[in-house]
């Protein structure tokens, strides 16, 4: 079985994103359409079950693959992305000012977001839910698609390539409406 991984179109970039229940811009829309459309024209894929967290962008994003190919979206809110707290879906502007100087590179290991989570809490969020999830496929036919945010792909797949992860850089960029494949 193939799973892939898909990271939701493009959503507000003015707005810190975290669990913002920011929905998908009319460009991430079209990024989402592209890739149905890529994805249904692409028979060898066969993909009998999609996934997503239950943010609005990466559920949007899975509801537009998911109705081109006809299959329902199961949401799965342990694949959100980090939990940034009070600045979830606060304007950039103001974030700058009400919260100088913290992003998710600045912040120590287990240092958290206010009202959010540490990288080293995000870290495990992701790996125990990760490992769940492929346990859970193992009787799965045919194929699988998760929709979700960056950081959680860079979390997977430094997982699945046995490299170390840190909130410090970020080696793995993955772009909007594109995706990664692991073999499970």
């Amino acid at each position: 079985m193939t799973l892939y991984l898909i990271r939701h179109g493009q959503d507000d970039n003015s707005l810190r994103g975290g669990w913002s229940s920011s929905p998908l811009t009319p460009q991430g829309v079209s990024e989402a359409e592209a890739l149905a459309q890529r994805i249904l024209n692409s028979p060898n894929i066969n993909i009998t079950k999609v996934f997503s967290s239950d943010l609005a962008r990466a559920k949007q994003t899975a509801e537009i693959i998911a109705s081109k190919i006809n299959i329902t979206v199961e949401l799965l809110p342990q694949f959100r992305e980090t939990n940034n707290g009070a600045l979830a879906g606060m304007k950039n502007d103001i974030a700058v000012i009400k919260f100088p100087g913290i992003y998710w590179n600045t912040l120590e290991w287990d240092e958290p977001y206010p009202d959010g989570e540490s990288p080293h809490q995000f870290f495990d969020r992701i790996s125990i839910a990760w490992n769940d999830f492929k346990n859970s496929l193992k009787d799965t036919d045919g194929n699988v698609i998760l929709v979700t945010h960056g950081g959680v792909i860079n979390v997977i797949y430094h997982i699945e390539n046995k490299l170390e992860y840190s909130n410090k850089n970020k080696p793995f960029p993955i772009g909007h409406a594109e995706f990664v494949s692991f073999i499970i």
